[in-house]
């Protein structure tokens, strides 16, 4: 697919990104990438793994989730936050608030993995929980800011979000600087626009993949639409990427700095769930899994130099993960 290099400006730029650092510095970890010679051998080319199912909650999101709360202004805090998430967000601004000493509300769907739910609550935040998809999650958290004054942490669809999960993308430059392919998983694409923009503006040849779900495929449809495209419905193990449509600012992101995104079925992310379990030895959960089940699919032609699998959480049900073994 052609990158289609629109002309307006964005709302996020390197210098953003630089700040947003300097903003996380002691709070988020650098996770380092891990060389995977399993994956080598299977792809024919070296493949580093990003495991953010290491960082601080257990995923990326605390990464924008603290650069959004932060740059808050004292009225804003003041008034507590509230947020929509099936659960890494929610813990990201749980987490976050906590450490600000903000009050946080999340709200969460009605089949929220409950290690997700028990760690929002232990960091702090109230929970309370609307529908099972991410628009009805949305629109009572909408409401609930209308009644209470909170301010509203996007889980993606912010430039303050893209700028902390951009911060991905500078570690992944930084330590790899011949990368040539970057797999990043996408639901709302928060993570993707961050990753982007970060890689694609250090390093222009670099092509970066968004992966999401088979059954979940809006950001592929967007793309090849050339409009934000709605899921009329969503069924995916990803509970991470179980999102109905990508931000409308995450999309001109994508328009100018994704290479393409390619969609995997949910068994074969179960099988990267137990590849990554058994042979590197990191618990991940399926949304974090679904970079390296696009590897081991197949999916990513043309891997002539350095791979880079963001393996975005390590949230995963302990049932789902018995389970997952288990049938291995």
């Amino acid at each position: 697919m052609s990158i289609n290099l629109a002309p307006s400006p964005l709302p996020v730029t390197l210098d953003d990104v630089y700040a947003a650092r300097e903003r996380l510095r002691g709070i988020v970890n650098a996770t380092p990438l891990q060389p995977s010679r399993t994956l080598a051998a299977e792809v024919g080319a070296a493949v580093w793994l990003k495991p953010e199912s290491l960082q601080r909650t257990g995923s990326f999101k605390l990464r924008g989730a603290y650069n959004k709360i932060a740059s808050l202004s004292a009225s804003e805090r003041a008034r507590g936050v509230i947020t929509y998430s099936s659960g890494n967000h929610a813990q990201g601004v749980a987490c976050a608030a906590g450490i600000l000493g903000v009050r946080a509300v999340v709200v969460m769907p009605e089949d929220a993995v409950a290690a997700k739910v028990a760690a929002t609550r232990g960091y702090g935040a109230e929970v309370t929980f609307a529908g099972t998809d991410s628009l009805q999650r949305q629109a009572r958290a909408e409401e609930l800011q209308r009644q209470h004054g909170y301010t509203v942490i996007p889980p993606f669809d912010d430039p303050a979000i893209i700028a902390g999960q951009a911060t991905v993308g500078l570690e992944i430059v930084e330590e790899l600087s011949d990368v040539a392919t970057v797999l990043v998983p996408c639901g709302g694409s928060g993570l993707l626009s961050g990753v982007a923009l970060a890689v694609r503006e250090l390093r222009p040849d670099v092509r970066v993949i968004g992966v999401e779900p088979a059954d979940a495929a809006d950001a592929q449809a967007s793309l090849a639409a050339g409009a934000v495209i709605e899921a009329e419905r969503i069924e995916t193990i990803c509970d991470g990427l179980r999102t109905r449509r990508i931000g409308d600012l995450n999309f001109r992101f994508l328009q100018r700095y994704v290479s393409a995104i390619v969609a995997v079925p949910d068994a074969a992310t179960l099988e990267a769930m137990r590849f990554l379990a058994v042979r590197a030895k990191l618990v991940v959960e399926p949304s974090g899994a679904i970079a390296v089940a696009a590897l081991l699919q197949g999916l990513v032609p043309s891997l002539a130099g350095p791979v880079v699998a963001v393996l975005s959480g390590g949230n995963v049900d302990a049932g789902l993960l018995a389970k997952v073994l288990a049938e291995g």
